[in-house]
């Protein structure tokens, strides 16, 4: 399948997937970093960003868009590249990671290691921002000054004030106008945990993240057999909060044992 991508550097190939709503240029912050050692590829799901929506008729869940981006990078020569992924992309990642048809992942707040109660909060908090997203005029009412980029932003950054203007009113525009929206977001309330990873995978968590809570990741870290990293003074997207510690853990985890 034909998405819109962004490529940059040489090395490893690297794919790095977005989350529910949000868009590849979410990665920008940390995209030099990670190109001086891969050959690093962002891409935008079907039917979020700049990607065309999925097949008439094909479903919106982790296993359609999963199999969207296998046949994305198989398009573009790569074989099992690395891959990281921020809330629903670590989910995916990790799902990819279950059928080791990547060679290593890295899930920043995957999304899928919620209770019931948790799910509901997440799913509420991310229609609003859609509603938001979606307002006639309050995107660009909210994006220049210091209070409104917390109001638009400050469930998902520690630091929304630290945000560029365009860099809210783009994460605005990808929420409102994504398409496969609604039906991911309802698909997700029955996704269990992928399948036990195959491959080295690591599992950061926003140590502010107010989507999805840091104390998911202990049962995302039981699932891993591992610890999970915490990412100090970061919110869900850490990316933005602190480019060069989000960084360095990607490219720790895209090492590949000796």
């Amino acid at each position: 399948m034909e998405l819109a991508y962004d490529r940059r550097g040489s090395g490893p190939p690297l794919v790095l997937l977005h989350g529910l709503g949000h868009h590849r240029h979410g990665w920008l912050p940390v995209l030099d970093l990670l190109a001086e050692r891969h050959d690093v590829i962002t891409v935008d799901l079907p039917g979020f960003g700049d990607s065309p929506p999925l097949p008439y008729g094909t479903p919106y869940n982790v296993e359609t868009l999963g199999r969207a981006v296998r046949e994305f990078w198989t398009g573009l020569g790569l074989r099992r590249p690395h891959v990281a992924g921020n809330s629903l992309g670590g989910y995916i990642a990790l799902d990819l990671a279950s059928t080791a048809d990547v060679r290593t992942a890295v899930a920043l707040s995957p999304a899928g290691f919620w209770s019931r109660a948790e799910h509901a909060y997440s799913r509420s908090v991310l229609r609003l921002l859609r509603l938001a997203a979606r307002a006639d005029g309050l995107p660009t009412l909210t994006a220049g000054t210091s209070v409104g980029k917390a109001v638009a932003m400050g469930l998902l950054v520690a630091h929304p004030q630290r945000l560029p203007r365009e860099t809210v009113l783009a994460a605005a525009e990808a929420l409102r106008t994504c398409v496969g929206f609604e039906e991911t977001l309802e698909s997700m309330a029955w996704v269990a945990p992928p399948a036990p990873p195959r491959v080295p995978v690591t599992i950061a968590w926003g140590e502010h993240d107010r989507l999805l809570p840091r104390r998911q990741a202990v049962r995302a870290a039981r699932w891993a057999g591992q610890r999970a990293l915490l990412l100090r003074g970061c919110g869900h997207l850490p990316m933005s909060d602190d480019p060069e510690l989000v960084a360095r853990v990607i490219l720790q985890g895209s090492e590949e044992p000796r």
